[in-house]
C-alpha cells in the first residue's frame, strides 16, 4: 500500500527535513517486506493566496484515486500508535493499493476536504505547526511498521 503525505507548503533543508527524510527511509526500508510502501511527500503551495479553499483544491491533486484519505486535524481521533498501526495493516489487508494523509496550512484544512476524509486524526489537543506535524506523521508511519514487523522500536 502506498502512502502519500500532501501538505501545505515546502520544508527548506534544515532539521524538520532531515527527521523527515530519516523517518520515510525507515518506514521504506521495514514497510517494503510488509506491503507497506513507498512513500511519497507532495509538498504544495497557493502562491495566489486562495486560503483553505485554494490549499484544499491542490492537495486534492495529491490524492491518488480510491485511496483512503486521512485528514490531520486537531478536532480529529486521538488514538494510540499501536491503534494507527491497526488501521494500516487493516487497510493494507482489505487491499487499499494508496493511503493519502493531508496536512493543511497555518489554517487548517478546508471543510470540504476534511469532511471527505475516511479517518480525521489529531496528535493532541495541542496545536501543533504543520512542519512538525509532518515530522510527528513520518515518525508514527514508521512506528506503525515496526510495530507490524515486531521490530522494538516501539516499546510501550
Amino acid at each position: 500500500m502506498r502512502v502519500h503525505v500532501g501538505a501545505v507548503g515546502r520544508l527548506r533543508a534544515g532539521p524538520e527535513r532531515a527527521l523527515i527524510d530519516d523517518y520515510a527511509a525507515r518506514f521504506d526500508k521495514t514497510g517494503r517486506g510488509l506491503g507497506l510502501g513507498p512513500f511519497h511527500l507532495h509538498e504544495v503551495e497557493d502562491k495566489k493566496g486562495g486560503g483553505m479553499t485554494a490549499e484544499a483544491a491542490l492537495l486534492d491533486r495529491t490524492i491518488p484515486k480510491g485511496a483512503i484519505v486521512v485528514a490531520l486535524d486537531e478536532r480529529g481521533e486521538v488514538m494510540t500508535s499501536p491503534d494507527f498501526s491497526r488501521h494500516m495493516g487493516d487497510w493494507r489487508d482489505a487491499g487499499r493499493g494508496d493511503v493519502a494523509f493531508v496536512i493543511g496550512g497555518a489554517d487548517g484544512l478546508a471543510p470540504d476536504l476534511r469532511a471527505r476524509a475516511d479517518l480525521t486524526l489529531s496528535f493532541g489537543k495541542m496545536v501543533w505547526p504543520h512542519m512538525l506535524a509532518r515530522v510527528m506523521l513520518v515518525e508514527q508511519l514508521y512506528r506503525a511498521a515496526a510495530i507490524l514487523a515486531g521490530n522494538p522500536y516501539h516499546r510501550a
